[in-house]
């Protein structure tokens, strides 16, 4: 994925992969873009303040592309704590089951994560960003109010053992997005008996964003920005001009000879203009990035 080389600050349209640091939330980390660079900006996928890692920043018009960019799998990788379990089913709670030490084997301990494998209803924390009635949980839960929580439909599609102690263990995760990493710790410490909760946590990859293209936040910069056109590289592109292009950008469909699914649509000077879907030999824009007045 090529990075633009002639970077204009008030025409930004694209991302920056940052390796969120702990203690900040995903909202800290937008706002300081905004201020850095003086653009809108929206993030892909909410970490926790306790969590560090991948935190893919959009800047302009891509911040219309989250549903498209935040679709993708995520990799996580963590130490769970054995012995009881917290209120936010991570360490920066108070605890709510009594020192109950971990008595099962890593064998075990396989045989339960293999258990939280696959598609499955999950009910987030009580203390997230989930929103009831327009005000996110965790707001509720601190003023000592009843939160029922809707559990939604996830998939983790590997829960890796990588290490173990009696207190701890490390692990990898790969999952879909929405899925809280918190739960998996809290439901493990249920079924193995013994309560646990989340010590730490980083994501390593979120879609096609990995940990090495990470940046501090601190050390961000122009140099680092990923334009808009690199976006989404292993998707068909569609090059179009003339009345085709006229029709994209009013958002009807053209004729395309692409296979079925997803494309983008790009003009003749390189612009990415559109996301579409292809059917039947008809190309539909779903997203049109640029107005029929566009430079």
């Amino acid at each position: 994925m090529n990075r633009r080389r002639d970077f204009d600050s008030t025409r930004m349209n694209g991302l920056f992969v940052i390796d969120k640091p702990s203690g900040m939330t995903s909202h800290d980390i937008v706002q300081v873009i905004r201020k850095k660079f003086n653009t809108k900006a929206g993030h892909l996928g909410t970490l926790d303040p306790m969590a560090t890692g991948v935190l893919p920043i959009c800047v302009g018009k891509a911040t219309r592309m989250g549903q498209f960019l935040s679709a993708s799998p995520k990799i996580y990788t963590g130490e769970i704590r054995f012995g009881f379990a917290t209120d936010t089913y991570d360490r920066e709670g108070a605890a709510t089951s009594e020192m109950r030490p971990l008595t099962g084997s890593p064998a075990e301990i396989k045989e339960v994560l293999r258990s939280l494998t696959g598609t499955f209803d999950q009910t987030p924390p009580p203390y997230s960003a989930k929103k009831i009635g327009g005000v996110a949980s965790h707001k509720l839960a601190r003023r000592g109010q009843q939160i029922e929580m809707n559990a939604s439909r996830v998939e983790v599609h590997e829960f890796e053992l990588l290490e173990s102690t009696p207190l701890t263990m490390k692990f990898r995760v790969v999952c879909s997005p929405g899925t809280y990493i918190r739960s998996l710790a809290h439901e493990l410490g249920q079924r193995l008996g013994c309560g646990a909760h989340l010590e730490s946590l980083r994501r390593t990859q979120s879609g096609e964003f990995t940990i090495e293209r990470a940046v501090p936040l601190a050390r961000i910069s122009e140099s680092d920005f990923i334009p808009m056109e690199s976006l989404l590289d292993s998707w068909p592109r569609i090059e179009v001009s003339g009345g085709d292009e006229i029709k994209v950008r009013h958002g009807n469909q053209i004729p395309g000879e692409v296979g079925a699914g997803l494309a983008r649509i790009f003009n003749k000077k390189g612009e990415f203009i559109a996301v579409a879907a292809v059917e039947n030999g008809w190309v539909h824009p779903r997203l049109v990035l640029t107005s029929i007045n566009s430079d």
